[in-house]
């Protein structure tokens, strides 16, 4: 089957319709094999949508590891006024959130591969991100994810992060004090999940 955080899954194309709860909408969306959470709204995802503060009423908001796309869609929901980028290194990934952004009709996702949004915008600067991050990449890689991307946080802007409290979230969260001199504070901890806040120090 492979794994959802390659590039091109392994796993045969068998697309499948979910009707899910973004925003307090029901909506169909189109998932598929070889991406996060095929099958259902990930649990973890459903906390932080349902748990996690306000996104910011402007700007550019980054979902980092979007899957199919429920993170970013009820973004783009929340606030049409908002830039949602969604990244991922899974194609399969990125084309589904593509599809199901144009099925709702929201015109404020843009996906994006990490080295094709670095490349295109390197000086690129984060209103806010929003992420279930791929803890099962291992932690080298993990590190190396948020040591790119928690950097890019405008000044006093904020990242939430759900992580399970069984797959390393209070360590995660000494990790990002430690390493990155970033203040993480736990806001939510809830069937199993946290939520991590990172804000990045004020001007």
């Amino acid at each position: 089957m492979g794994h959802y955080f390659t590039n091109e899954p392994e796993a045969a194309s068998a697309p499948r319709t979910l009707t899910v709860n973004l925003h307090g909408r029901q909506v169909d969306v189109t998932t598929d094999a070889g991406v996060f959470s095929a099958t259902r709204l990930d649990p973890g995802t459903t906390v932080l949508l349902s748990h996690a503060g306000d996104p910011p009423p402007s700007g550019t908001v980054l979902d980092l590891g979007c899957g199919w796309g429920p993170i970013s869609l009820a973004l783009a929901m929340a606030r049409p006024q908002v830039r949602v980028l969604a990244v991922d290194v899974n194609t399969r990934a990125l084309e589904l959130t593509a599809a199901n952004a144009e099925r709702l009709g929201l015109r404020n996702v843009e996906t994006f591969t990490p080295e094709t949004l670095l490349a295109a915008e390197p000086d690129l600067v984060l209103d806010a991100i929003w992420s279930n991050p791929p803890i099962r990449v291992g932690k080298a890689v993990l590190h190396e994810l948020l040591r790119t991307w928690l950097p890019r946080l405008a000044p006093g802007a904020s990242a939430q992060l759900v992580v399970a409290k069984n797959l390393g979230a209070d360590s995660l969260q000494r990790w990002i004090t430690a390493e990155l001199a970033l203040p993480a504070e736990r806001t939510t901890s809830v069937k199993g999940y946290r939520i991590l806040v990172v804000t990045a120090p004020a001007e």
